[in-house]
């Protein structure tokens, strides 16, 4: 064992020396190409004198466009960094090129330990290497969330820069423009300079939507809306102060809460997605362990059973993998970003005959089951048509069926090779066979073999005549001197081994639970809708508190009323987006009945309370009457927020744990534990049952 994976690792080593000279090679060839000269122009101005890793991450990044592969991970990339890098083409394709070049440097030297651990395992190899696919798109995301989460922090050193510029010019636009020169922070300079192109535009309303389109996070929408307000509107004092600085000061304290929740979240989360993976890692490792000190357990590890096990650990890994990465992105303010990809789900649906026949399974409009599944993919925040989901459902139903199949045709042949190839012993071992006796008892199992290829297939064979047969040597010479009583024995091993091969065949009932897991796959994309729909239930306080905050900034500003407030909600909203959304539509046919039916597509309670003090301010009140509880008890809801955010992240964590820790259990338990107890309480129970005959 030990020379082959020094072999593996001077192979690996080799290739990645080979891979690196190529890799130079082609970025001497590149720099000459026409892609090359533009994004020399691109940087005109800014070279430096030797090369640097950002001229490298650019060649690689035109590498990466032009590999096949690596191509759809890199714009998908691209798609998330632009909208934080506004306009800035090098940035975002250095950024790009960066995080993948990082990911890459993590994945290749797993897929070669991967290679090493599990080089005896092919099935075991292909679904690790295949689930190494999904793992990328883990580490892309995390690399985006640290550029998202460093533009949050900068946008509250922004804010405060704000504050001073506006106390000297006491115009917004002036202010914004004045800190957007700062050079110090691209990221946050370039948004700066965004907003206040909107603000001094021709019709910067209109902009102003667009920008709400395409802004990295809703922060920065309540800066951009607050901004244009108290451009168009003007500031006041409030209690001898701004308003719109006190506007500034909510926002602040929205960021550091989120700033503050997503720390924790990372946190708790940073390590559940590799302990939900490291399982997969070990099956090799401990198996081979524990053949090597318990041999009676070679049986159950290279049989059937073991693989079974192995197959059961894999798809609690996925299942669980999956449900810990939607646990903890679920609360992300990164979800806002706007999805302009056209998927796989969308190229195979427009081909001919697979439309047809998706649209054999998709409700249709107006039925109950139609409606329910809308209003599963709103719950759940899914961007997905139902054309996409459906054609994940029949894929994963048509491919877990035959996956399942042929998974019990190979556990059958596993069954069989390890007939052929298991030492047999005449004796019970507990411990390690010695070299002697191993060979010894591959010597026997290779005369077996040659009874086994002759009679397989044969189930009208008895043990009488096979007896015969080997007694007239018919088949090899190795029982012709034998005793009667040695050979009755023999014969009773060889028919025992005869009787596994020839029922080591498909059955009905393993093409029937083939069907059974056909239509648990059909059912898991919607499992999963459910899934995150429950999830985001526990995001509703959360984002109720951030309706009070928006409230909070708009109430006292002139000019204001119950219909922009609402049009405010729906920008920002998320869980009840859709309600709102139909409220905000219907407010024109009567202000007082859109709300009322408001309130009754909604059954959260603290969202309803919103929904009557706006009923109030409809037709009875002023607006800062109806929500003047949240002015006056600032300081609990900010204090009530916080704990709302710590039982939220509580809560979540609890049950990733829960999920996180469940393949390291399963291996353990099903994989170690009771194989070593069970297989060992068996061997002990037959070693003294045959001590006990011998006695008597």
């Amino acid at each position: 064992m030990s020379n082959d994976i020094l072999m593996y690792l001077l192979i690996g080593v080799g290739v990645l020396f080979v891979l690196i000279i190529g890799i130079y090679f082609l970025l001497r060839k590149k720099m000459g190409s026409a892609e090359a000269k533009r994004i020399k122009q691109l940087r005109q101005g800014t070279q430096v004198s030797k090369f640097s890793g950002e001229i490298l991450y650019q060649k690689l990044y035109v590498i990466y466009l032009k590999t096949p592969f690596l191509k759809r991970y890199l714009l998908k990339l691209r798609r998330k960094l632009e909208i934080i890098n506004v306009d800035d083409e090098y940035l975002t394709r250095k950024q790009a090129s960066k995080i993948l070049t990082n990911t890459l440097l993590v994945i290749i030297p797993l897929t070669i330990a991967i290679i090493i651990i599990t080089h005896n395992n092919y099935l075991l190899m292909s679904i690790l290497l295949i689930f190494e696919v999904f793992m990328i798109d883990t580490f892309i995301d995390g690399r985006v969330d640290k550029i998202d989460n460093k533009l949050l922090r900068e946008q509250i050193d922004f804010f405060s820069e704000i504050r001073h510029a506006y106390h000297e010019f006491n115009m917004v636009e002036e202010a914004i423009y004045q800190v957007a020169q700062d050079d110090d922070k691209p990221e946050m300079s370039r948004q700066a300079e965004k907003i206040y192109e909107v603000l001094i535009s021709d019709d910067p309303e209109s902009e102003l939507e667009k920008y709400y389109d395409v802004a990295p996070n809703s922060y920065l929408k309540e800066f951009a809306g607050i901004s244009y307000l108290t451009k168009e509107f003007g500031d006041r004092k409030v209690d001898n102060s701004s308003l719109y600085l006190k506007n500034l000061n909510n926002i602040t304290q929205e960021m550091q809460l989120e700033i503050l929740k997503r720390d924790k979240l990372d946190y708790t989360f940073q390590s559940l997605s590799v302990i939900s993976i490291v399982p997969m890692l070990a099956l090799e490792p401990i198996k081979n362990w524990s053949i090597s000190q318990f041999s009676f357990t070679e049986s159950f590890y290279n049989g059937k059973n073991g693989m079974i096990v192995q197959i059961l650990v894999l798809i609690i890994t996925f299942v669980c993998y999956i449900l810990t990465r939607k646990l903890k992105d679920n609360g992300s303010t990164a979800m806002n970003t706007k999805n302009t990809e056209n998927p796989w789900q969308e190229k195979l649906y427009r081909i001919p005959f697979v439309k047809k026949f998706v649209d054999l399974f998709i409700p249709k409009q107006g039925t109950k089951e139609y409606r329910e599944l809308k209003n599963k993919l709103k719950e759940a925040a899914s961007k997905d048509k139902m054309e996409w989901i459906y054609v994940n459902r029949l894929l994963l139903c048509i491919v877990t069926f035959f996956v399942s199949v042929i998974l019990f045709a190979q556990l059958h042949q596993i069954s069989i090779n390890y007939v052929y190839t298991e030492p047999t012993v005449t004796y019970d071992i507990i411990g390690q066979m010695a070299e002697k006796d191993q060979k010894q008892a591959m010597e026997l199992t290779e005369s077996d073999n040659q009874y086994l290829n002759h009679y397989r297939g044969n189930t009208a064979l008895t043990q009488e005549e096979l007896q015969r047969v080997m007694k007239s040597g018919r088949i090899n010479s190795d029982y012709i001197d034998s005793t009667d009583e040695e050979i009755e024995v023999a014969a009773e091993r060889i028919m025992e081994k005869l009787m596994q091969v020839n029922s080591e065949n498909l059955q009905w009932f393993e093409v029937l639970l083939g069907l059974v897991f056909a239509v648990i796959a059909y059912m898991a994309p919607i499992w999963l809708l459910k899934f995150q729909a429950k999830m985001r239930q526990l995001e509703m306080e959360d984002e109720v508190m951030q309706f009070n905050t928006i409230i909070l900034m708009l109430m006292k500003i002139e000019r204001v009323n119950v219909e922009i407030i609402l049009e405010w909600l729906e920008r920002y909203a998320n869980i009840f987006k859709e309600p709102i959304s139909k409220c905000v539509n219907n407010y024109e046919s009567g202000a007082w009945e859109a709300l009322e039916q408001l309130k009754e597509d909604v059954a959260y309670v603290p969202f309803i309370r919103i929904v009557e003090s706006l009923q109030a301010a409809v037709e009875k009140i002023p607006i800062t009457d109806a929500f003047d509880e949240l002015d006056t008890e600032r300081d609990y809801y900010q204090a009530k927020r916080k704990e709302s955010n710590d039982r939220l992240i509580s809560k979540k964590g609890m049950i990733g744990k829960g999920i996180g820790f469940a393949p390291m259990v399963v291996l353990f338990v099903g994989y170690l534990i009771v194989p070593l107890v069970f297989i060992g309480i068996m061997s002990m129970t037959e070693s003294l049952s045959g001590m006990t005959s011998s006695a008597l």
